[in-house]
């Protein structure tokens, strides 16, 4: 017996047209009109879209950050990904220090062991370029691994120079690895930090200040240029401004193999929410993410960046805190940073409104089709980081990964029926249109309207190949 979906209209990246799907055990097995119901669990979607589950490349679940660790474990997190239609993830390893990049990738590997309820994988994240990573890198495709990562900020910590990047880049062309980067300049970002401590300027809003879009633009123009110098594969993460932008749309101009996505709450969260509440001042901690929200004029430049294919994602770089943690069990939070900017866990909660925020303002805006909105949220992310066509397409021998999308629905987003470990949600009273009313992993049911149907253990790691996207 398999499960029949009936009378929906499939959405794919580059299609739509309307047909009924049989899934047999975890795959689709057949597409056509009028299949026969006789033997199958028939699930209706008329008047629904039929879509690939969501992929969200770019997440931080139980991520240690200075004092404490990111507030949703991969139970908590992946189920609230999964409440918003997202059935795959990826997650990044960080490399202890003085330790190897396998080292990174066992403890993430344990953190999700028993934990995980949807698909997953994981990108290496290099933070200390001894010697040794570079024998490593050419064998990260055995495990699975296909994309490396590297911050060009956070000096001090998680930092790596030019000569590691490009180092590492190298090595990447010749191994056919992908390479992802944090780009804003570290060095900049903490003389500016510094002066602004010192004049006594610790109030949230001062974040900002300190991470101004040139120091963006610049580090987006210097890495795009060594990937062109080099030949890698290279993946501008979380983009939020018009110069970063227009560096990589520079960068593609010129024939790099270079792309980039933005992140959710670049696309209508701004940066005048870290000037915090009257009745709060430090409210603002909340919305302290690097790089920082920016401007509406700089969300249309993104809109029309993804729009036109400039930018290839959108994901969420879920990194989430409590507002006030510390107490009842949780984590510590933003709180940490009350009397001191510097001190706030830098990160926002996103996984569980990916889909629908995108939806509603990419789609019903009119700024992205349906299918474009497949593309930047499915089967883009699929094919860049080898996942397709397992995953990121509805298409006979695919993974059954099935979101049944209700268009019509209008709900309002809160924390108070958020799924995510977290007690604020940065697009709160948010109206939106388009909901995700059915997710199938893998030919099973996780989700049917609010209710829970999926199980920690249920998801697995997903061993990618090499990017396909040139």
């Amino acid at each position: 017996m398999g499960i029949l979906i009936k009378n929906g209209t499939i959405v794919t990246a580059g299609d739509t047209y309307a047909a009924d799907v049989l899934v047999e055990g975890e795959v689709i097995s057949l597409i056509g009109r009028r299949l026969a119901e006789a033997g199958q669990t028939v699930v209706d979607a008329a008047g629904k879209l039929v879509m690939p589950g969501g992929i969200d490349v770019h997440t931080h679940l139980e991520l240690p950050v200075s004092n404490t660790v990111s507030s949703d474990d991969f139970f908590t997190g992946q189920r609230a990904a999964a409440f918003g239609g997202t059935t795959s993830h990826i997650d990044f390893a960080i490399q202890p220090k003085g330790g190897s990049l396998s080292d990174g990738l066992a403890h993430w590997h344990e953190k999700a062991a028993g934990k995980a309820c949807i698909d997953y994988g994981f990108h290496a994240n290099v933070t200390d370029a001894h010697e040794g990573i570079y024998a490593e890198l050419p064998e990260l495709p055995e495990q699975g691994v296909t994309s490396v990562k590297l911050l060009m900020a956070y000096k001090g910590t998680f930092q790596v120079d030019d000569t590691t990047l490009f180092r590492v880049m190298q090595a990447a062309a010749r191994h056919g690895l992908l390479v992802m980067v944090h780009a804003e300049n570290g060095d900049v970002i903490a003389e500016l930090t510094a002066g602004l401590l010192a004049e006594g300027k610790v109030a949230p809003h001062y974040h900002l200040a300190a991470h101004p879009e040139a120091a963006e633009a610049e580090a987006t123009c210097r890495a795009v240029s060594m990937a062109g110098i080099s030949g890698a594969l290279l993946y501008v993460v979380h983009m939020t401004c018009a110069g970063a932008v227009e560096q990589l749309a520079i960068g593609r101009a010129k024939g790099y193999p270079v792309m980039g996505e933005s992140c959710s709450q670049y696309l209508i969260v701004f940066e005048d929410r870290l000037q915090g509440a009257d009745e709060d001042p430090f409210a603002g901690a909340k919305y302290v993410c690097s790089p920082p929200l920016r401007t509406e004029m700089d969300a249309e430049v993104l809109w029309e960046a993804l729009a036109d294919q400039t930018l290839q994602a959108v994901s969420t770089d879920h990194c989430p805190f409590y507002y006030e943690g510390g107490r009842d069990g949780r984590p510590p939070g933003k709180e940490l940073g009350r009397e001191n900017f510097t001190r706030i866990p830098n990160g926002l909660p996103g996984i569980e409104d990916r889909l629908v925020v995108t939806w509603h303002l990419g789609v019903n805006g009119g700024r992205i089709s349906p299918n474009r909105f497949v593309a930047l949220t499915s089967a883009n992310p699929a094919r860049i980081f080898g996942l397709y066509p397992r995953k990121g397409t509805i298409a006979v021998g695919s993974d059954a990964d099935l979101l049944i999308w209700d268009p019509a629905a209008r709900r309002t987003i809160s924390a108070g029926r958020q799924h995510m470990a977290c007690d604020y949600n940065i697009y709160e009273g948010l109206e939106v249109q388009g909901w995700p009313e059915k997710l199938f992993l893998r030919g099973r049911l996780i989700v049917d309207g609010d209710r829970w149907l999926g199980e920690q253990g249920g998801g697995r790691f997903l061993h990618r190949q090499r990017s396909e996207w040139l």
